[in-house]
């Protein structure tokens, strides 16, 4: 067993197993669990619950950390609905013509999909909008055979490691195209330089990292014959003009922000769709509609190019389920809204991005938003002093801050990404200012 150890630890590169944990801070490491030996199970499980008490969640301090997962309201309407035996279990059917509750609840889903990112077909969802976006990118290899693959800098680090690692096995190529300076969004000037013959596909997020909203058509017009990838915020989309009307080939996105609990991270639930010429290069599973021997209307497995099922090593990806439970509770919650809720809801998150952005920016020391583009619902803000140093007083007056930028993007000094959503309250809001005021 140890050699096996030696033998892995060799092959990932690294010494120890201890140097896997290497990126976590030393002072939130552990050892163990500081629990007595030999307890009864109820004892221990007082113990533990203990522990956790420790943990302080959304409802009890305002978090303005988003970079992907949200704090938005879920309707009690989504959990009801979706603890019904028939929607109660996230894996696939084998027989799934006899599930046709689960199948009309995802036929559903790739209609809210398609009616949102304004593309013609979508899959019954991906693990999460990581993925999703790793996926779209091999799609785009299969589809014209180049293997050049065009990012923004300004995207979510962790996203982008997953891509890489998608990328390892394949030997793509990636390139990061900069932003600019002023107002966030791509640099399309160098994006026109780095788009070449061999380049594949180019992706770029709307919102992206900053908060900031890109401008597809001009992105599209850039790119070439390059298949162009956008990322995208389902929310924002029912206000903004959708990738699909403005020439996207692919589009992705991370769906937890409907219907989907912060939950510490996940799971999450990938929002994949694209154009209708392209469907047969497309990952995962398509749910179709059809009629039954007797006419009546049914549903049906339309594509499931998987390797668990007769492409075997022909399939398109080794994604070999999806996230069932979480995009039948988007669905549900796109439902419940409609358009004018989801419109609704969009611009009150616009809104309140606004007013608190334009708060923080009359206090002394910061600057906010710092691109001066249209936002979402997340904004960029800077310190003249360590926001490190912000960020640990913000915790110690019961505030969750924004995402720290600078250790990943160097010429984004002291600054991190804020957001708000519907969830915050006046009161969180103020919470914020007054602990902000504290810092300078």
């Amino acid at each position: 067993m140890a050699s096996e150890e030696s033998e892995m630890l060799k092959e990932l590169g690294v010494k120890s197993v201890e140097e896997l944990f290497s990126d976590l801070p030393a002072e939130i490491r552990i050892k163990g669990l500081d629990i007595e030996k030999g307890l009864p199970e109820r004892e221990v499980q007082k113990d533990v619950m203990s522990i956790l008490a420790k943990n302080r969640t959304s409802g009890e301090m305002p978090t303005f950390l988003g970079a992907g997962v949200y704090n938005h309201y879920i309707p009690s309407a989504v959990f009801e609905l979706l603890s019904r035996s028939e929607f109660y279990s996230s894996y696939t059917p084998y027989q799934p013509e006899i599930s046709q509750g689960m199948l009309q609840a995802l036929f559903e889903y790739q209609s809210f999909v398609c009616e949102l990112t304004g593309m013609e077909a979508a899959n019954s969802s991906m693990y999460d909008g990581a993925t999703a976006l790793a996926e779209a990118c091999l799609m785009s290899v299969r589809i014209n055979r180049k293997r050049k693959l065009i990012v923004p800098r300004s995207m979510f680090w962790e996203k982008k490691y997953v891509l890489e690692n998608y990328a390892r096995g394949p030997g793509l190529q990636i390139e990061e195209v900069p932003y600019d300076s002023n107002t966030g969004t791509v640099d399309l000037a160098q994006l026109r330089d780095l788009v070449d013959d061999e380049t594949s596909a180019v992706y770029v997020e709307s919102p992206n990292l900053f908060g900031v909203f890109e401008n597809f058509a001009e992105v599209k017009e850039s790119v070439g014959d390059a298949l162009l990838i956008a990322g995208a915020n389902p929310l924002s989309l029912a206000l903004v003009e959708p990738p699909g009307d403005l020439g996207a080939d692919i589009a992705v996105g991370e769906g937890q922000i409907l219907g989907n609990p912060m939950n510490f991270g996940g799971p999450t639930v990938g929002l994949f769709a694209c154009k209708k010429e392209h469907i047969r290069k497309m990952p995962g599973r398509v749910i179709g509609a059809t009629k039954d021997v007797n006419g009546r209307r049914a549903y049906c497995m339309a594509l499931q190019t998987r390797e668990q099922h007769i492409r075997r090593e022909k399939a398109t990806s080794n994604i070999c389920t999806n996230e069932s439970l979480g995009a039948v509770a988007f669905a549900i919650h796109s439902a419940i809204l409609g358009r004018s809720g989801l419109r609704k809801l969009a611009a009150e998150n616009i809104s309140k991005a606004r007013e608190l952005a334009s708060r923080i920016d009359s206090l002394e020391c910061f600057e906010s938003p710092v691109f001066k583009s249209p936002h979402f619902n997340e904004f960029v803000v800077r310190s003249e002093i360590s926001y490190l140093n912000v960020n640990d007083h913000l915790l110690k007056q019961g505030v969750q801050g924004g995402l720290y930028l600078s250790a990943h993007l160097e010429d984004l000094k002291n600054c991190a990404v804020f957001c708000t959503t519907e969830m915050h309250t006046k009161e969180d809001h103020d919470l914020l200012i007054r602990a902000l005021e504290g810092c300078s």
